[in-house]
């Protein structure tokens, strides 16, 4: 199954599409990695997702990717027995350490670390920003706010705070069992949740011990600040405009989103750009206008992937959502600007051996329009680094590891394949050539550019470029 495109599709399964017939219906349609939310599924349904997943992978013959996406704190106030109160603008509203029952005057926020860290003029956005309070005093047992932006605050409505930095990390309890769980289960991605710092990751990373890679969601204005030191420490990002535009002024995110997405490049890490894509199929067959430009807009910039959330997992129309996606990234690529922008947005290669070469293929394979770049890449490295550079030729990468494929079905413009390790030369041609035939690639007489690292099975250490010929009969290399 070849895409038509480079840039990659992630859908969220859910009640809309959790059977094996959807999910295969959704990789035909072009979905080449499944998001797995945490926030709303166990462990049994997470394993029974996994297996149904790979029974796909197995009967289409392509490495499908599978990311978990943990769900993070849940802050939220407590609740209102007498019922919903009213805030007016100006009044004063008190948050309470100690249990109390909720009502026009306070509630309790049952989060010792919230109370421990607010600070006077600390902003709190309730209810999705619907409500916004300002801390005027905390001492500790009781923080006094003003009402900036009112109206009905009820039962454990979600809290952001755009302001304040939390001592507690990013993994809750339920985190590290789901975690778990999902390294079980054999997963090839986890998303970390709103992400605040760079010592975030510290943890993830420690029990992960490179089981699977770590994907980290901008979704706080703090991991913003800091985004230099998290991408460092990051697989890959996913920018989640939802929460972000919660915690942020709306007007913000687009730059943001740009920043974030040339940054991931520069650094040569995937980027997936997520939340409200195409939010109207969630209930219609059709999207709107600016949900098209939307995606066109993400497609444009060079994004990894385009996320569905909702789109695929509770909505009326999961595998027309995945089809209306693959309709626009595939004529966006088509379009006669897209490649003079791919091409301005172009970071120069980092002074090593590795990306020298990667950056040379990249200018060889399109000097002498070769029919495909096919990569040997153990490690993943080398995959990556051809796809920064998003050259207009097809990239192959085969590997050894049945894992690493599946990861890099989220980069840019891979066509990954499972193939062991070349035995010398001769045989990384022959093997370089049949794949590239067989998979729809090249054909007899087409030309080819291979790297590879010498030594073969030796990891990270690409330094060999090779042009070979498809031969006579299709399959073979000269």
């Amino acid at each position: 199954m070849r895409r038509n495109r480079k840039v990659k599709i992630l859908a969220t399964l859910g009640p809309s599409s959790s059977d094996q017939d959807t999910i295969k219906r959704l990789h035909r349609a072009g979905a080449d990695v499944f998001r797995i939310n945490m926030s709303h599924t166990n462990h049994d349904k997470l394993r029974q997702l996994v297996t149904t997943i790979r029974a796909v992978e197995h009967e289409c013959g392509r490495p499908i990717g599978i990311l978990a996406d943990l769900q993070g704190p849940k802050l939220r106030v407590s609740t209102f027995p007498g019922g919903a109160p009213f805030l007016e603008i100006g009044a004063k509203f008190s948050l309470h350490r100690a249990k109390i029952d909720g009502d026009i005057n306070g509630v309790t926020l049952p989060h010792p670390e919230i109370m421990d860290a607010l600070e006077p003029g600390h902003r709190l956005l309730i209810d999705d920003g619907k409500l916004r309070l300002r801390v005027i005093s905390n001492d500790r047992n009781v923080a006094v706010t003003e009402v900036e932006v009112g109206g009905k605050i009820s039962d454990r409505k979600g809290v952001s705070l755009p302001d304040t930095i939390l001592s507690t990390g990013a993994l809750t309890d339920k985190d590290r069992a789901d975690l778990q769980a999902a390294l079980d289960a054999d997963v090839d991605w986890i998303a970390l949740s709103f992400v605040q710092r760079p010592e975030d990751l510290q943890e993830v990373h420690e029990i992960v011990d490179g089981k699977c890679a770590v994907m980290s969601k901008i979704e706080k204005p703090q991991a913003v600040a800091r985004f230099d030191e998290i991408i460092a420490l990051s697989d890959a990002i996913m920018v989640a405009r939802g929460d972000l535009g919660v915690e942020m002024p709306l007007e913000q995110v687009p730059g943001i989103q740009k920043h974030i997405t040339r940054m991931a490049r520069r650094h040569g890490k995937p980027v997936v750009v997520a939340t409200q894509m195409l939010e109207s199929m969630i209930q219609s067959p059709v999207p709107t206008r600016a949900e098209v430009s939307d995606v066109a807009t993400a497609v444009f910039e060079g994004a990894d992937a385009v996320m569905l959330s909702a789109e695929s997992a509770s909505g009326a129309y999961p595998v027309e959502a995945v089809i209306t996606m693959n309709r626009v990234a595939e004529e966006v690529e088509n379009s006669e600007h897209y490649q003079a922008i791919i091409t301005g947005q172009r970071a120069e290669p980092n002074p090593t051996t590795a990306d020298a070469i990667s950056a040379s293929a990249r200018q060889i394979a399109q000097t002498l329009n070769l029919s495909a770049i096919v990569c040997f890449t153990a490690s993943g490295a080398t995959g990556l680094r051809a796809s920064r550079e998003r050259p207009t030729t097809p990239i192959i990468a085969l590997s050894p590891n049945r894992s690493m494929a599946r990861r890099l079905a989220l980069a840019w413009g891979i066509h990954s394949v499972v193939s062991d390790d070349a035995r010398n030369l001769a045989d990384l041609v022959q093997r370089s050539a049949r794949i590239s035939a067989e998979e729809g690639f090249a054909k007899a007489g087409d030309r080819i550019l291979i790297t590879a690292g010498v030594p073969f099975g030796t990891p990270g250490g690409t330094n060999l470029i090779r042009i070979a010929t498809i031969g006579p009969d299709g399959i073979s290399g000269i």
